[in-house]
C-alpha cells in the first residue's frame, strides 16, 4: 500500500536528521532547475504566481541551486500545516521506517519524493505552466513516471493529496488498480463539505494514524478518528473514505 501527498510551499533549508540519497528524478530535476534558471525575472515570477517577496526569495534559490549538496530529508524540508500535524521531528520507533516504506510525497520539481530523499527549498507547484522540453505543462512533462513510481506490487493507492496532485497519477490508472481517496468534512445542508484547513490537519493525522499502527490495507484507515473525525461507511464508497466531525 502506497499514501500519496502533496507538498507544501513553504520549505526550511536544514533539519536535525541527515537525509538518505537522492530522490529518483533528480536529472529531471535539474532539467527543471535549467528551465526555471534561463527564464528571465519577470517569467519566473509569473510561473510561480507570487509576490515579489517570494519571487525574489525563489530567484536567489535558483541562481545558486545545488541538488547534490547541503540537502535535507523531505519529510522534514516541507513546513505546512499537513506536515505540522503529522509531527515527522517527534516520530516514535517505527515511525520513520514505515513512512519511508509506504509514504510518497508528489512534487512539480522532484516528481517523486521518499520521505528521505535528500532536497534543497524550491518553489515550482504542479499547477504551473512550464512550457520545458516542448510540453505544455509539468502534468505533461512528467507523463505517467509518477503513476509508475508510485504504485506498488498490490497496486494499492491511498490518496491523501490535493487535486492539483493527485491528478498527475488518477489519470494514469489501470483497471486493477485501488485508488482510495480520503474525504474529510462536515455536514452542511446534508452535504459533505471540506474546508481546506481542516483537511489538511487531518491528512497529516491519517499519515501519523497509519504510522502509528503500522497500517498495510485500506481497512486499517477505517479506524482513523483523530481529531473527532470518524468513518461514514453509508457516504463512503470503494473508491472514497469519508470521514465526518
Amino acid at each position: 500500500m502506497r499514501i500519496i501527498i502533496s507538498p507544501a510551499k513553504k520549505m526550511v533549508g536544514e533539519a536535525e536528521f541527515a537525509s538518505e540519497g537522492l530522490p529518483v528524478f533528480i536529472d529531471r530535476a535539474e532539467r527543471l532547475r535549467q528551465y526555471v534558471c534561463a527564464l528571465t525575472y519577470a517569467e519566473q515570477q509569473a510561473l510561480w504566481a507570487c509576490s515579489d517577496a517570494i519571487a525574489e526569495q525563489n530567484a536567489e534559490r535558483f541562481a545558486h541551486m545545488d541538488l547534490r549538496r547541503n540537502l535535507v530529508p523531505a519529510l522534514l524540508a516541507y513546513d505546512g500545516i499537513q506536515y505540522a500535524y503529522m509531527a515527522p521531528a517527534v516520530f516514535e520507533d517505527g515511525h520513520f521506517a514505515y513512512v519511508q516504506k509506504h509514504l510518497r510525497i508528489l512534487s512539480g520539481f522532484y516528481g517523486v519524493l521518499k520521505p528521505f530523499d535528500g532536497v534543497v527549498p524550491y518553489r515550482l507547484e504542479m499547477q504551473a505552466k512550464a512550457t520545458v522540453d516542448g510540453c505544455k505543462n509539468l502534468y505533461e512533462f512528467w507523463g505517467n513516471s509518477l503513476y509508475r513510481e508510485v504504485i506498488g506490487e498490490d497496486r494499492i493507492i491511498v490518496n491523501l493529496a490535493s487535486k492539483e496532485y493527485s491528478k498527475a497519477i488518477e489519470r494514469y490508472l489501470q483497471p486493477d488498480d485501488t485508488f482510495i481517496t480520503c474525504v474529510f468534512g462536515e455536514l452542511a445542508g446534508g452535504k459533505v463539505v471540506q474546508k481546506g484547513v481542516y483537511a489538511k490537519i487531518a491528512r497529516g493525522e491519517m499519515v501519523r494514524y497509519l504510522a502509528s499502527i503500522q497500517a498495510t490495507e485500506p481497512e486499517h484507515l477505517k479506524g482513523f478518528a483523530w481529531s473527532n473525525y470518524a468513518y461514514d461507511e453509508a457516504r463512503s464508497t470503494e473508491s472514497s473514505y469519508v470521514f465526518l466531525r
